[in-house]
């Protein structure tokens, strides 16, 4: 493994309880590469949603600023089940 750079990390009793489960039952070879593993979905998945911690701010601010809304719950749900299917997401 090449440029690798060693971290110290904390994690409550839970998380490395499963960490450790999951070396043990052979799906990883080391905790290490269960971190890794972790650390990879992770990223892929702030990838796919593609918005920095930037635009998400603005996008609050955006909604908080656009004021109270008028509709229901239900015409929510409504109108999102309709752009479902229209295959469409917003």
């Amino acid at each position: 493994m090449a440029n690798v750079e060693k971290m110290t990390i904390a994690l409550t009793q839970e998380m490395a309880g499963f960490v450790r489960s999951a070396v043990d039952a052979g799906e990883y070879a080391s905790t290490s590469e269960v971190i890794r593993e972790a650390v990879r979905e992770w990223k892929e998945r702030r990838d796919l949603l593609g918005y920095t911690v930037d635009d998400l701010r603005g996008l609050v601010q955006e909604g908080i600023e656009s004021g109270r809304s008028t509709r229901t719950m239900a015409d929510v749900k409504s109108e999102a089940r309709r752009r479902l299917a229209a295959g469409r997401p917003g």
